[in-house]
């Protein structure tokens, strides 16, 4: 099951995500997402370093996650995925399109 912790530094807001992300939690993962982001919020981090394991369900919900950030003025990233984890998003090719940050001061200061 994955967990969403929310926390907010520099203005940007970081969504803390734990456990595994895979099709039998990715729907509440992205209702949980959705619902704890402000339709006005300018910059969002997903902190990926105590995520264990993701799959192509739970990296759609990244890209629809991110696309609600594919505006002028708005930014979305991800920080501090593990290896294996980093390896699945290079292969999908989602690093093509989504930041991908080795920390998350890293992230925020982009994002800022």
């Amino acid at each position: 099951m994955a967990d969403v912790k929310w926390d907010r530094k520099d203005g940007v807001l970081i969504a803390v995500l734990s456990g595994r992300i895979d099709s039998n939690n990715a729907g509440g993962l992205q209702s949980d997402l959705e619902s704890g982001i402000d339709p006005g919020e300018r910059a969002l981090v997903l902190d990926f370093e105590q995520v264990s394991f993701i799959s192509s369900a739970g990296l759609r919900v990244c890209l629809v996650i991110a696309r609600k950030f594919n505006e002028p003025d708005k930014e979305f990233g991800i920080c501090t995925p593990s290896d294996p984890i980093r390896d699945v998003i290079a292969i999908s090719g989602f690093d093509q399109i989504i930041a991908i940050y080795d920390s998350q001061s890293t992230a925020i200061n982009a994002c800022k």
